[in-house]
């Protein structure tokens, strides 16, 4: 896991990083299971208000790029805690290949030299000079980063305070600082990833373990997969009108639920088990009918007695052992804040456009947050991020996860239901038509291949608004499925450069 998290911080700069943070869930081949939050943090300096206006309207832009949407990077922190707790090789040896692979460089996909070449006018005037990012690509070039390899082999000798406090660590706050940025030497000394206890739930058969707050994925997923649980999947038919209809209204329901009640853990209290209760989640489908569309007006956050990034990236391992990790990571938007150091190789995050700058006013992915995910100084911010590790009949069976940003919770979901409830293989499963509901804005959103037109039709005489965006992209799902004869399968999603590899 650390030797593919820091090989993907080479080679994957859309996403990949030291710059940003992430989650894992695993499970040990004894069912121990737990999970790892290497969220980013807010600096000490953030405050709530610090990107409104004088009219006390945020202004997007500063929380999107540049230096003052980067938060505190939990990255390299969460490998060191991982490889502390879980590995076996000495970090030095698992650095050993991404140095290498940074000095002898690594070949740009047509994908990746299309999304570098779309970027190019923004890299030059967010950084304000030229980086190593900002030429035009070709399928099948070479990129070596020469300073990247520099502060992994200063890491590889120093160990983890180089990051966070150490030459590099100093580096980096001198940068942010030349640019305008709040982070501070005391935020990367003060870092720590934390160990924290996995939401689980069952659904029908299965026993889901997914990451909890300040991830929503783990409660959301939770609450949208236990909403269906009465319904007979299989005898709607997959991805027919009331399938559609069915998970729409689930998902409807739990994203408003999480807009009001979930944010970093360590700030707020979440009632997780009441949101995971299945007398609740039944209350809360009662007014749910196959005749009409319900209105997300009508729908507030339950009573108990925005859009998030895109640009992610997800890997799920399974070993020879039985032990299975799922792992998201991110820097939010597309290469971060777009702000990078050529002194140190890597693009920063632009995470602080996570929190709620505003209750009430959608993020740059349109969804929306209330005060429990209000900015403060060290808190984490609210995430999407879903890494899953499924049991059936109390064996692993799964371990899957997507970037996607609000659409990764769904298509996680999605994926699970695939497999279980429509006998797909793993690679039919994530290749499978996806669609997506966030509450608000009231819309089913369907990727353009897949999706009949009378379906559309249909949903939209109920009272749907139905949108087919052009070439829209639902999650790049990654997942392994152990099979009945012990074997496992991998599912790398056609949407993306992603791959199964076994060993």
């Amino acid at each position: 896991m650390v030797a593919t998290e820091m090989a993907l911080a080479v080679c994957y700069p859309f996403a990949g990083n030291l710059g940003g943070g992430g989650f894992m869930v695993y499970r040990k081949s004894d069912g121990e299971t737990g999970t790892l939050d290497y969220r980013e943090k807010a600096p000490l300096r953030a405050s709530k208000a610090m990107y409104l206006d004088e009219n006390g309207n945020p202004d997007s832009k500063l929380s999107r790029e540049g230096s003052l949407a980067v938060a505190v990077p939990g990255n390299i922190a969460g490998m060191f805690k991982i490889n502390e707790k879980l590995g076996t090789l000495p970090m030095s040896r698992l650095l050993e290949p991404s140095i290498d692979l940074a000095k002898r460089g690594f070949m740009i996909t047509a994908k990746q030299a299309n999304m570098l070449n779309h970027f190019q006018k923004k890299f030059l005037e967010v950084n304000k000079d030229s980086i190593l990012f900002s030429r035009q690509f070709a399928n099948g070039d070479t990129l070596k980063n020469y300073a990247l390899a520099n502060t992994l082999e200063r890491i590889s000798e120093n160990g983890l305070t180089e990051f966070y406090g150490g030459e590099s660590g100093k580096i980096l706050i001198e940068f942010l600082s030349n640019y305008g940025g709040i982070v501070s030497l005391q935020d990367l000394k003060d870092y720590d990833a934390v160990w924290r206890q996995p939401i689980e739930f069952d659904y029908k058969n299965l026993k889901v373990i997914s990451m909890p707050p300040p991830s929503s994925g783990g409660i959301v997923l939770g609450q949208i997969l236990k909403s269906l649980e009465k319904y007979d999947l299989k005898d709607l038919g997959h991805n027919s009108v009331k399938y559609i209809q069915l998970l729409t209204e689930a998902e409807r329901r739990a994203y408003a639920d999480r807009s009001f009640y979930l944010g970093d853990p360590d700030f707020v209290d979440i009632p997780v088990d009441s949101l995971l209760d299945s007398e609740y989640l039944s209350q809360r489908m009662l007014d749910f009918s196959f005749e009409k569309a319900t209105n997300s007006d009508d729908i507030e956050p339950g009573s108990i007695i925005g859009y998030e990034s895109d640009e992610t990236t997800h890997y799920s391992i399974i070993d020879q052992f039985g032990n299975a990790i799922a792992a998201t990571t991110t820097l939010n938007g597309a290469y971060g804040s777009k702000l990078y150091s050529n002194e140190l190789g890597f693009f920063l995050n632009n995470e602080m456009d996570d929190f709620s700058a505003k209750p009430g006013v959608p993020n740059m992915f349109g969804l929306i947050g209330a005060e429990a995910n209000a900015i403060a100084p060290g808190k984490r911010m609210l995430s999407s991020m879903t890494p899953t590790i499924v049991e059936k009949d109390g064996n692993l069976w799964m371990s899957l996860g997507t970037p996607g940003g609000s659409t990764i919770i769904t298509s996680v979901s999605q994926t699970i239901l695939n497999v279980y409830e429509f006998d797909m293989t793993m690679q039919e499963a994530v290749d499978a038509p996806r669609f997506h509901h966030q509450w608000k804005p009231d819309e089913i959103t369907f990727e353009t291949i897949g999706f009949e037109s009378h379906v559309l039709d249909s949903l939209r005489r109920l009272g749907y608004k139905a949108v087919q965006q052009n070439s829209k992209i639902l999650g790049k799902v990654d997942g392994i499925l152990r099979l009945p004869n012990q074997k496992l399968e991998g599912g790398a999603d056609h949407r993306g450069d992603d791959t199964a590899v076994g060993f």
